[in-house]
């Protein structure tokens, strides 16, 4: 089988290896040929960074997948499903891969399949939104307008908040943001983003600020800026770094500040619940889907996804354009 693999920083490679055999399998497991992946900001360190020992593990990093179960050791799932999986370790760059029952939900019948895709990140935008209570008639600031930022604007909206501002410092990704229902957008590299969160605000600050950026360390000083006292900030961007030695940790203690964070989501409640809202039409997640490459090209999908090449927001991989539907 083909199979991506990270040879050096910033440099991916397709190899061949065998296809993974179940038999040694434990019960449970299921393996999974896909048709479509899409590249995840939580991938992006496997590619960015300088790690000590090249190449890495093959299939890394993808985890956004969709296809079909093609041996199962599950009761649940047998040969033929069409499904959205998770593959182990994120070894999801590759034609075929090992996932579990636990992991991996049936695909509910839609013909846009590159938008049944968006039930993965949709889902962990769910799960985070499970854990924030009541937002209506809240003002709330949604920092990042990347695939993931994008998402939790249309939800935010979804959910009654009163005013949903999104912030970025790219203007192709705020013009998404209009797709995606934000009241306000604040284009922080040209404007001061204080005053116009204090003006939006009438000088209250967001009830609610989401850090949807990550890979970085500035930006949640940024959220202590933006929100209220008594307010929430909920981290959600993957972080690069384990100790954020320059966080105002006194400017959030003395302002009774809460900080949620989130990770990784209910699989067996929160991706259906999430298929439901794409395939009913309540969430609407074409315009984040810009650019779609054959698999062959993961080397120029990740260069457009990590460096933001051609205006690009969500980047898909078609391991099989026969079963892959159009964007």
């Amino acid at each position: 089988m083909k199979v991506g693999q990270i040879v050096a920083r910033h440099q991916i490679e397709i190899v061949e290896a065998p296809i993974p055999d179940i038999s040694t399998q434990p019960d449970g497991t299921l393996l999974v040929k896909p048709y479509q992946g899409a590249v995840c900001g939580s991938d992006i360190p496997c590619f960015t960074l300088e790690h000590p020992n090249y190449p890495l593990e093959i299939g890394k990093s993808l985890h956004e997948c969709i296809g079909f179960v093609v041996a199962s050791k599950s009761p649940t799932f047998k040969e033929g499903d069409e499904v959205l999986s998770v593959p182990f370790g994120q070894a999801g760059l590759a034609e075929y891969f090992f996932s579990n029952d636990q992991m991996t939900v049936p695909l509910v019948p839609f013909d846009r399949k590159s938008e049944m895709l968006m039930c993965q990140p949709l889902g962990t935008v769910i799960w985070a939104c499970r854990k924030l209570g009541n937002l209506l008639h809240q003002n709330v600031v949604v920092l990042g307008q990347g695939p993931m930022g994008l998402m939790f604007t249309h939800m935010m909206s979804n959910l009654g908040a009163k005013s949903v501002i999104a912030v970025d410092l790219l203007k192709y990704r705020l013009e998404a943001s209009q797709q995606m229902r934000a009241t306000h957008i604040i284009n922080a590299s040209t404007e001061n983003l204080v005053k116009r969160v204090t003006a939006i605000t009438e000088g209250k600050m967001a009830d609610l600020v989401v850090e949807a950026v990550g890979h970085q360390t500035e930006t949640v000083n940024q959220c202590l800026d933006l929100v209220k006292r008594d307010g929430t900030i909920l981290a959600f961007g993957v972080p690069d770094e384990n100790v954020y030695g320059s966080f105002r940790y006194g400017d959030f203690f003395r302002r009774n500040i809460r900080l949620i964070g989130s990770v990784i989501p209910d699989v067996q409640n929160d991706y259906p619940l999430a298929m439901d809202m794409i395939a009913q039409g309540r969430m609407n997640v074409s315009p984040i889907l810009t650019h779609r490459l054959p698999f062959e090209e993961v080397q120029c999908g990740f260069e457009l996804f990590t460096f933001r090449r051609d205006k690009a927001i969500k980047v898909i991989l078609d391991f099989d354009s026969e079963s892959a539907s159009d964007l």
